[in-house]
């Protein structure tokens, strides 16, 4: 109303002075702006001038503010990305962090021009289109993080000429095409994060040639083929996700080199022949989730080495043979989920070591025996389901001392006499025809 850019000075009593005492709908600075944050620290009558601003004007010259104009159009904090040479002075730009910004558009070509940029975070935005081959242009980067946008294409091959990079993360796009093997050539890369989007073809072996590499995350994409033995030379790898893939053939043996690791998620994929011995090297592990594959054999007895896991997940695959004992070792674990298999035999008493249990699914198998009455001692579970299996005998009463209040036993071959805690359907769905 009063003829300033972006102002918001009212002329409420149409007396021809904008933003007086009986215009301004707030209180008036220091500097006699209305709402305003103007100070004139120094008294020389000139307001925000390097001598009042405590800490340094933002792009829009605002005091310790956080605008930037980031496409020259001389409105500050609007949703439009153009990384124009003039915007920046690219002697001093380094770091660039505009996530959660509601940008929108296709990353420009320009952005070759900043070539002292050390990161990049345009992460958690709307940007669509490709990531345009320029970005090799910038050879200082150490930071690359654009995940959760709407980018499509291919990743461009030029990335490999970021050899300082340290943390690539596309993660949660439309990227699609074949990973690039240049990326074996960034050889200080600590973090490679790709998961979710739609990349197809084989993993790179290259990749394998990332001496340094802790976090290598592959999760949700179409990739096929083998996970190669030269996994095993990541050895400073302490996250590792193929999940939700189509990989096939075997774990190599060599997995088992990965000392380092933490999480180890190879589910949802069809992985075939059995689970290596020397997974139980992994004795840093806390998570293991080998579920939804197409794994045959016993489980290893090695398992039992895997003093630190607390989650461990080997559901729906084609497991025979019996629960290894040495799993009673796992004294740290909350989740064992060995349901949907083949396995026989009985619950091995060991069970009731594992006092830190949240959740137990033996369900969807073939034990047989008696429930063991150490299963008791699992005071902290929320969930015992041991349904669908071939279990004979007395439940123990000691059942009813376990965490799950309603523990589910249904669809098996036990005899009465019935704990309380256990439900009349459940009851109903025994075979007893060999009870005495």
């Amino acid at each position: 109303m009063c003829g300033i850019c972006n102002g918001e000075g009212p002329d409420i009593d149409n007396d021809g002075i904008c933003d007086d005492e009986d215009d301004c709908v707030g209180q008036y600075d220091q500097c006699g702006v209305c709402n305003g944050n103007g100070i004139d620290n120094d008294n020389d009558g000139i307001c925000d001038d390097e001598d009042d601003c405590v800490g340094e004007y933002d792009q829009c010259g605002v005091c310790n503010g956080g605008n930037s104009d980031i496409d020259c159009g001389g409105s500050c904090n609007n949703e439009h990305l153009v990384l124009w040479n003039e915007c920046y002075n690219i002697e001093f730009t380094t770091s660039i962090d505009l996530e959660y910004n509601g940008l929108n558009g296709e990353i420009p070509s320009e952005i070759e021009n900043l070539i002292n940029l050390t990161e990049l975070n345009l992460s958690n935005n709307q940007l669509s289109g490709e990531i345009p081959s320029e970005i090799g242009n910038l050879p200082n980067l150490t930071k690359l993080e654009l995940f959760a946008n709407q980018l499509s294409g291919e990743i461009p091959s030029e990335i490999e000429n970021l050899i300082n990079l340290t943390e690539l993360n596309l993660s949660n796009n439309q990227l699609s095409g074949e990973i690039p093997s240049e990326i074996g050539n960034l050889i200080n890369l600590t973090i490679l994060d790709l998961n979710m989007n739609q990349l197809s073809g084989e993993i790179p072996p290259e990749i394998e040639n990332l001496p340094n590499l802790t976090k290598l995350s592959l999760f949700l994409n179409q990739l096929t083929g083998e996970i190669s033995s030269g996994i095993g030379s990541l050895g400073q790898l302490t996250y590792l996700s193929l999940s939700r893939n189509q990989l096939s053939g075997s774990i190599p043996p060599e997995i088992g080199n990965l000392i380092n690791l933490e999480n180890l998620y190879l589910y949802e994929n069809f992985l075939t022949s059995t689970i290596p011995s020397e997974i139980g090297n992994l004795t840093s592990l806390n998570y293991l989730h080998l579920g939804d594959n197409l794994f045959i054999g016993e489980i290893p007895s090695e398992i039992g080495n895997l003093m630190n896991i607390i989650y461990l997940n080997l559901k729906n695959n084609y497991l025979t043979g019996e629960i290894p004992p040495e799993i009673g070792n796992l004294t740290s674990l909350n989740t064992l989920y060995l349901n949907d298999n083949q396995l026989t035999g009985e619950i091995p008493p060991a069970i009731g070591n594992l006092i830190n249990l949240t959740s137990l699914r033996l369900y969807e198998n073939q034990l047989t025996g008696e429930i063991p009455p150490e299963i008791g001692n699992l005071t902290n579970l929320t969930e015992l389901s041991l349904r669908n299996n071939q279990l004979t005998g007395i439940i123990p009463e000691e059942i009813c001392n376990q965490g799950d209040n309603i523990p589910n036993v249904s669809n098996n071959r036990l005899c009465p006499p019935y704990p309380d805690c256990i439900d009349q359907w459940q009851i109903d769905s025994q075979d007893t025809s060999n009870c005495p």
